[in-house]
């Protein structure tokens, strides 16, 4: 028997949820100075329940090689990487309308 999804009521091999999640949101690029004038690159507007933030901040960090760390619905990333960032987000499925860069 088929698993019915409670958001869109179809079977779940079927479920669109997650795509149109991604659809909706807002992702947010900033960059961002911490302590001794360290730059990095924050990520926000993620939603953690529809999106794994960890397997997209490893994707990130090992493409990158850098550090970071995905919490509290932001991914952060040392270094700046605002300008190849988009990119690559729109290759891991992020629609590019709805990634600003601040």
């Amino acid at each position: 028997m088929a698993v019915i999804c409670n958001t869109c009521g179809l079977p779940e091999d079927l479920c669109a949820c997650g795509e149109l999640a991604k659809d909706s949101t807002k992702i947010i690029i900033r960059l961002e100075t911490r302590r001794f004038k360290k730059k990095g690159t924050m990520i926000e507007g993620l939603d953690p329940k529809l999106n794994n933030l960890e397997n997209v901040a490893k994707e990130l960090k090992s493409k990158y090689a850098c550090g970071g760390t995905a919490k509290d619905g932001y991914i952060f990333l040392q270094g700046d990487h605002r300008d190849t960032i988009k990119d690559s987000l729109i290759s891991l499925g992020f629609p590019e309308s709805s990634i600003e860069l601040h």
